[in-house]
């Protein structure tokens, strides 16, 4: 079960709070940086031109993987290492047939799949050569979908030099009337800061958060192949132990 990943949630709220008090300690108000018009035009805009890149499929399976930031989903190398070694022991000492009851405890279906693969009499070879791709999969499909982060850490700065464009074109356009100068110069900076302030504290962060977790997640996944490899091939307990937990920091 996925838990709240505070260091994620810290991080934000830092970030954020560093923002605000450096607006307080100038004399201003968060109140000042509510500007409606510049939020529509750089995180609408943003998300319209990531839209048109992404094929909608991976523009919503990386708008779900959001939540992998702050509840990443769990996946123990202590445990698999643990769970390997059992399945080595008692495939040493009984048999790999004798592991055909444990298939069926399996929630995670890559984890099933190789294990059903060794029971079915696979060799090490069989078995990687099946489970790579199925890693592959995984690995270009996930890349694939957080790439939208990226891509909205690279437009929102540049609709945020629109809205101050816009901005600035309302002051122009009202120079005769100086009780309108001030909103359409605060639409120009809010802009800017909005832009800037996404890329920066929210998606790139989510992007380089997210690649994190997928890489782990490879990890997890190249540790299975190479345990179930290894029981393929007749190999110890305590040698497939050793070997495993090489993967661990």
């Amino acid at each position: 079960m996925s838990r709240l990943d505070v260091n994620s949630v810290l991080g934000l709220s830092i970030a954020l709070s560093c923002v605000f008090a450096g607006i307080v300690l100038e004399g201003g108000t968060a109140q000042s940086l509510l500007q409606l018009t510049a939020f529509i035009m750089v995180f609408g805009g943003t998300i319209g031109a990531v839209m048109l890149q992404t094929p909608i499929k991976t523009f919503y399976s990386g708008i779900k993987m959001l939540s992998w930031v702050f509840f990443p989903p769990q996946y123990a190398s202590d445990d698999l290492v643990e769970k390997i070694s059992s399945w080595g022991l008692t495939a040493y000492r009984e048999g790999i047939l004798k592991l055909d009851s444990q298939s069926y405890d399996i929630d995670i279906p890559f984890m099933r799949k190789g294990l059903e693969l060794l029971i079915d009499g696979a060799n090490a070879e069989k078995i990687k050569e099946v489970l790579e791709v199925d890693i592959n999969a995984f690995e270009q499909y996930n890349r694939q979908a957080i790439r939208i982060w990226d891509a909205a850490a690279g437009y929102a700065p540049t609709l945020g030099i629109v809205g101050a464009v816009v901005g600035l074109i309302h002051v122009m356009e009202n120079l005769s009337d100086p009780s309108k100068l001030g909103s359409g110069i605060a639409v120009a900076f809010v802009s800017t800061l909005y832009g800037v302030g996404l890329a920066n504290l929210f998606f790139l962060p989510v992007y380089n958060k997210l690649q994190t977790i997928i890489h782990h997640h490879i990890v997890w996944r190249e540790m299975l192949v190479d345990g179930l490899m290894s029981i393929a091939n007749r190999e110890s307990p305590r040698s497939i132990e050793d070997k495993l937990n090489g993967y661990i920091p």
